[in-house]
């Protein structure tokens, strides 16, 4: 016997049709309605048949295995045995993130292909695997943030169980896993909501149309769907945590600011399931309220994403000077979000045009996201270039070495570690002609009005575009890419053996530069981390006495004035005791030439 119910208040009349069978749901207030079926059971199939139209998928379908328009199937959470009962996940501040795309990190692209890929996050020393988003979306591949279906783990993929194979997997193997979701819109194929209720207004616009509805008129209804959505990701599933698409575009007028509800409710949950859980946000807004204690106004998410410090590292290492970029360029960029988070704290962007953001005061690193790839930097760029593809080596690893050294919590890419050669391009595969050909002419628009010409621009909707940005795992073991994959190692060991490295406290860190000779020099606590982005060597000024920990090349050693440093080389070296306490405060003193 099942208990159907279902919110609908735009609807005269609902029937239920499973399995071939037609029952009539009766309203019981509020626009919600219900019905039990006594024949019902996990595999039933099932959709709402609203004021006599044809059957469409339950909003909160927890399977969809036919696709977008398919019918909702029946499933039992309790059915699944879960062998994580002692599983506690690392506290977010001591990790080190991998970001993938399950349809590309492997080659078969399934949650179950993915555990056999565990090792070697093992062996790399990741602590969290985020997975971009798996509900279910248009086609059967795509990046997975123009899903529709909420609650129900894409059926290319594995379903349900196949997801809950991989967390369980990861959870025994000593990973704790996030996942992406997507509240702030819905794809445009296969998204019935607004045939139930009001889950979008007009009152309110995004880049992707009238946003959700978490203001307005029956807008209770509407946070609580995705609320109950987070819930069932953490209890159902095993997550450990999850990262919220761009919540700069989640528009909130209310008194109680849908994200501190969200934690709050998630907050609760940790405590009924005695599990650690975060929330991580991406935000392009640099408003420290994101992360800041809700007793100071602030929503209290964990952690946001920091594209300053993107941005500012990006444009040092490839002299990228267009759209965002713009705002970036200097060795001094790179310094102030080192030291400060967002280089835009209150400041003028010549981007933006207009003062941008406000101070963290008094905030931990920690509190934010450090990367020089992800999917968004990556495969938003017209032909889904790596970093790797973009500078040479040396740049590479000068790149890897400031995100596992900065005090932020550090993320990568899927295939970062070992400079992958397959791109990560923007790939989709909408069944519907007419929207799929949309989608290719205005991929080709927006980077034709960049300088790109039409053949520059890979198709979207083309299965070559998908299967290119497959990572290639033979490469590992070969040249560069192996060499590549060795200084990953070796970084994140180096952070792990560090005391240093896993501090955030933002006032320890001093950093000094010279924006003529292009290098920099970071100290935290007894640790001293240099590069040189010049083609030329240089002498970086620093304590004497120092150990060479690590270094990018065989360029750099310690001297008299600090470090004679190589062009193009990355390095960290550490005081002795005999000298750590005459080195001097390490507080307030950046300094630029």
């Amino acid at each position: 016997m099942q208990h159907f119910r279902v919110w609908c208040p735009r609807a005269d009349s609902i029937e239920l049709l499973a399995d071939n069978k037609v029952t009539v749901m009766e309203c019981v207030g509020d626009g919600w309605y219900e019905a039990v079926d006594a024949d019902a059971v996990p595999g039933t199939r099932y959709g709402y048949k609203i004021n006599g139209a044809e059957p469409v998928p339950d909003p909160r379908s927890a399977y969809q295995p036919d696709g977008v328009h398919g019918l909702s199937e029946l499933i039992d959470h309790s059915e699944f045995a879960w062998t994580d009962a002692k599983w506690q996940a690392p506290p977010l501040p001591s990790a080190v993130i991998y970001e993938l795309h399950i349809g590309t990190f492997t080659p078969e692209g399934t949650f179950d292909a993915a555990i056999g890929k565990l090792d070697h996050l093992r062996n790399l020393g990741v602590t969290h695997v985020e997975l971009m988003p798996v509900n279910e979306f248009s086609g059967d591949w795509g990046w997975g943030y123009d899903g529709v279906d909420l609650f129900a783990p894409h059926h290319m993929y594995g379903g349900p169980n196949g997801l809950k194979r991989l967390v369980n997997a990861a959870h025994e193997a000593g990973f704790a896993v996030l996942l992406d979701v997507v509240y702030n819109h819905f794809g445009p194929a296969g998204n019935y909501l607004s045939q139930f209720g009001p889950y979008f207004t007009e009152r309110h616009k995004t880049p992707w149309g009238d946003a959700v509805n978490l203001d307005g008129p029956h807008c209770a209804e509407v946070r609580r769907f995705f609320c109950d959505n987070t819930k069932m990701w953490l209890r159902d599933y095993h997550f450990d945590g999850l990262r919220i698409d761009a919540v700069h575009a989640l528009v909130d007028n209310g008194a109680t600011h849908f994200l501190e509800q969200l934690k709050t409710e998630v907050e609760q949950l940790g405590i009924q399931l005695g599990r650690h859980l975060a929330l991580i946000a991406e935000s392009d807004l640099n408003d420290p309220r994101v992360v800041r204690p809700r007793v100071l106004g602030g929503y209290e998410i964990d952690a946001q994403w920091s594209d300053d410090f993107h941005h500012a590292l990006h444009s040092a290492l490839t002299g990228e000077v267009s759209g965002y970029y713009s705002d970036f360029g200097r060795i001094g960029h790179l310094a102030v979000s080192l030291e400060e988070v967002f280089v835009y704290g209150g400041s003028y962007s010549r981007f933006r045009q207009r003062h941008h953001g406000r101070p963290i005061r008094g905030l931990s690193g920690y509190k934010f996201l450090g990367y020089i790839q992800n999917h968004d930097q990556i495969g938003n760029r017209a032909a889904g270039e790596r970093i790797s593809h973009l500078v040479n080596p040396q740049r590479a690893k000068i790149a890897a070495g400031f995100v596992l050294t900065a005090p932020f919590i550090p993320m990568l890419f899927e295939g970062e570690e070992w400079a992958a050669s397959s791109p990560f391009q923007y790939f989709t595969q909408h069944e519907d002609e007419q929207l799929g050909q949309a989608v290719s002419e205005g991929r080709r628009g927006e980077f034709v009005s960049f300088g790109w010409s039409p053949e520059e621009v890979p198709d979207p909707q083309d299965p070559a575009t998908f299967m290119r940005s497959k990572l290639r795992w033979d490469e590992i073991t070969k040249g560069l890419h192996a060499e590549m994959l060795d200084w990953y190692r070796r970084l994140i060991r180096l952070r792990r053996e560090q005391p240093n490295l896993t501090d955030g406290d933002l006032d320890s860190i001093a950093v000094t530069f010279d924006e003529e000779q292009r290098w920099l020099s970071m100290r935290r606590g007894s640790l001293t981390i240099a590069a040189n982005f010049d083609d030329k060597p240089h002498c970086i000024p620093g304590p004497q006495g120092q150990e060479l920990l690590i270094a990018s090349t065989d360029q750099a050693q310690s001297n008299e004035c600090g470090f004679w440093v190589g062009p193009e080389t990355f390095l960290v070296g550490r005081l002795s005791e005999e000298h750590a306490g005459t080195a001097g405060s390490t507080t307030n003193r950046r300094m630029g030439n």
